[in-house]
């Protein structure tokens, strides 16, 4: 009976022991499942934001509204109207090179440069553009070379009141360009003046002021 007790004694031990290692190994796969359970329930926080994200594209327009213009540039100045021999011959001055850029409208623009006297030549008993001492006393110009547009054509009797014409450009021209455009940039036109000697003037310097202006539509 003793050696009965006492089996039965160790296998309780042994059964003791054995729960013990179950319960332990139970709970470290317990524990274990726990933190597997956090690592993914954390992964798919951090990765489900990533995997709903998407692409949102939108589009701008813009819009440029290109308006004629006209520009100069470089024009000589001053201009000293000289003459040569011993007799009453007429002066002349060297070519002022008169440099622009202009745009017209398509179809129905244009543009023009003018000259104008803004200031007549002074002091008095000299020449004269608003009342000229006798029908022979003349300022005049001419026109060549344009590079944009139709320069003056002929003589041309410049104003104190009105501005008279140098250049004519049609619509749809652009200084730079291709097609209708010009190809230079900038563009240019030679005007040459010319003065009338007439023997009633006073001797000593007399100086005029010319305006020009260029204007686009």
């Amino acid at each position: 009976m003793r050696a009965i007790h006492i089996a039965h004694f160790s296998l309780s031990r042994l059964f003791l022991g054995v729960r013990n290692v179950l319960n332990k190994f139970r709970r470290n796969v317990f524990r274990a499942c726990s933190w597997l359970r956090m690592i993914l329930v954390g992964f798919f926080l951090v990765a489900t934001p990533m995997t709903t994200l998407h692409a949102q594209t939108t589009t701008q327009t813009l819009q440029a509204n290109i308006s004629p213009l006209g520009g100069l540039f470089t024009i000589t100045s001053p201009t000293t109207l000289t003459k040569t021999g011993t007799v009453f011959s007429t002066y002349t001055s060297g070519a002022v090179s008169i440099q622009y850029r202009a745009r017209t409208t398509q179809t129905t623009g244009s543009a023009t440069i003018t000259a104008k006297v803004t200031s007549d030549f002074s002091p008095t008993l000299g020449p004269s553009v608003a009342t000229p001492p006798s029908a022979g006393d003349k300022l005049a110009y001419t026109c060549s070379g344009a590079t944009l547009g139709t320069n003056c054509s002929g003589s041309i009797t410049p104003s104190t009141t009105t501005a008279t014409n140098v250049i004519t450009i049609p619509a749809s021209s652009c200084t730079g360009g291709g097609g209708s455009c010009s190809s230079a940039d900038p563009n240019t036109v030679s005007v040459l003046f010319t003065l009338t000697n007439d023997p009633k003037y006073k001797t000593g310097s007399y100086m005029a002021t010319v305006t020009w202006t260029i204007s686009a539509l």
